[in-house]
């Protein structure tokens, strides 16, 4: 029987012919790692990118946002384990060629493309194939990602990708060992690293009652070690999957934390709860609000005015970490996909 070693995660699963790893997405076929369901997602839909969420990328813009099945993580709180760790084959019921995905982008007025519901790196070569196409015809793609792939499939992504929202966890060893299933978060930390050379990049912290909070400040020095211009998102989670029942964090008691990160940190935003104020994007020389949002509740932001001068703080000239362009967000509203 023969097998070889899949590329792309660093559990670097052995696929025996026909057989499948921790993903259940790639299999040994033909001489090589292949992937199972290529081209076939779970579900699309239109939001505004700041859901996804995105603030520094095209603010306002419109994304086509896909989701697959499968993941290489397996958090114990994960809010999509219907997706990530469900039999994937009767999940993907859409199969969209790259051109089709651009055509459907651009019926429903989009500026961009996200894979925005489970891990990428479970169906790279689709995605990098779509990056491919879409950026050809003026729609560049971003993805939302954990962080745990090899060197060489970080690069490519790094590459391939116009927008990247790096999932740090935490920043023990101890948090990645028994609530994802992996060793340490060393591999996500070095694959945030080689994004930010390459990309523009943002990065994700859902906080979980009594076990990761007190990780805030030494995620925001890491974060500060790369880049402090880095958009950091912290959201508070309701574990469901394998921990529902714990409740979510008190408010007051992250947003105390996050006061004194932001001294390291100029944009960190704490949302998806109703009435948060720390969704808009301050310009860190002034004070003043450069990109005004409003919250969405658990649905995340959206964009209400910006106070730009392209991509320079209207008030004092300070120019701000923003990418993608400028975009004509006021054209359309956000909807829904129809089904196809």
């Amino acid at each position: 029987m023969t097998g070889g070693v899949c590329p792309y995660c660093e559990r670097r699963c052995y696929l025996a012919e026909d057989g499948v790893g921790f993903c259940r997405m790639y299999t040994w076929a033909g001489g090589q790692v292949v992937e199972r369901f290529p081209h076939r997602y779970s579900c699309m839909f239109v939001n505004h990118i700041e859901t996804v969420p995105f603030y520094h990328f095209q603010p306002g813009s419109r994304t086509f946002v896909l989701g697959g099945a499968g993941c290489n993580f397996d958090c114990e709180y994960c809010s999509n384990a219907y997706v990530a760790r469900s039999e994937p084959e009767p999940l993907l019921t859409y199969h969209l060629s790259p051109p089709r995905v651009v055509e459907l982008a651009r019926q429903y007025g989009c500026h961009n493309v996200a894979f925005a519901i489970n891990e990428p790196t479970v169906a790279l070569p689709t995605l990098l194939e779509l990056a491919h196409v879409a950026s050809a015809a003026g729609l560049p793609v971003g993805v939302l990602t954990n962080g745990y792939v090899t060197p060489e499939a970080a690069e490519e992504m790094a590459r391939a990708f116009a927008f990247v929202n790096v999932s740090l966890k935490a920043i023990t060893a101890g948090f990645y060992r028994e609530h994802v299933g992996v060793p340490d978060p060393e591999v996500v930390k070095r694959t945030i690293e080689t994004m930010r050379r390459h990309t523009h990049l943002e990065v994700s912290t859902s906080i979980v009652q009594g076990l990761n909070e007190a990780d805030i400040p030494e995620i925001a020095a890491f974060l500060a070690s790369v880049d402090a211009r880095i958009p950091w998102h912290v959201f508070r989670l309701l574990p469901e999957y394998k921990m529902a029942g714990y409740s979510r964090p008190p408010i007051d008691e992250i947003n105390d934390v996050l006061a004194q990160a932001r001294q390291r940190l100029p944009f960190i935003y704490f949302g998806n709860f109703v009435g948060s104020r720390w969704v808009s994007t301050l310009c860190p020389a002034c004070g003043e609000v450069a990109i005004e949002r409003f919250n969405l509740g658990g649905c995340g932001a959206k964009l209400a005015a910006h106070h730009l001068v392209g991509t320079a703080c209207a008030t004092c000239g300070t120019e701000l970490p923003i990418a993608g362009g400028s975009v004509d967000w006021h054209s359309r509203d956000g909807e829904r996909c129809k089904q196809h």
